[in-house]
């Protein structure tokens, strides 16, 4: 989506209590800023073989700039249910409207000032894949054991720590 930085300055978020209980609208930047917690969807997208769609974020993002990310998703609006937020992401990231998504986890992930209640969701697709909103420069399947182990670094630690509670080592 052009304009993608201020769009995301600019944006209402669910907020959230240590419950995950609703406390109206925040505004992103806010929330980034002050740590606040929120919800947001992660949306695994594996194919046939199994292995999983791994993105390079944009330099643009306010959250982790550049680095790996191994799923689509994005923070809720109010109002906004876990699902139909992914559904909207996993469009406006990858282009993937022909889907179904498959609700698989839930969880609370702390690191440092992102304190996120998330979803994750799980759907096999094997592209083709566009990148309209300016949050993903490219995107390849890769398999999940390179992803766990460290091949890929930076990588979001939400993301990956979503992708672990998936797919636990043997």
């Amino acid at each position: 989506m052009p304009g993608y930085q201020q769009h995301a300055a600019g944006e209402m978020v669910a907020w959230v209590d240590e419950r995950n209980g609703d406390l109206g609208a925040q505004s992103r930047i806010r929330v980034r800023a002050e740590g606040l917690p929120h919800r947001a969807s992660y949306i695994f997208v594996f194919n046939r073989n199994t292995s999983v769609l791994l993105q390079r974020r944009s330099q643009q993002k306010d959250l982790y700039p550049g680095w790996y990310d191994a799923c689509a998703g994005g923070v809720l609006r109010v109002g906004e249910s876990y699902a139909a937020n992914a559904q909207r992401e996993v469009f406006e990231e990858l282009g993937i409207s022909d889907c179904h998504l498959e609700r698989k986890d839930e969880f609370y992930f702390e690191r440092g000032l992102l304190r996120v209640f998330g979803a994750s969701f799980v759907v096999t697709h094997e592209g083709p894949f566009t990148f309209t909103d300016a949050e993903v420069e490219w995107a390849q399947f890769v398999p999940v054991e390179t992803v766990l182990d460290g091949d890929y670094e930076p990588l979001t630690p939400d993301s990956a720590f979503a992708l672990r509670r998936l797919c636990p080592p043997a």
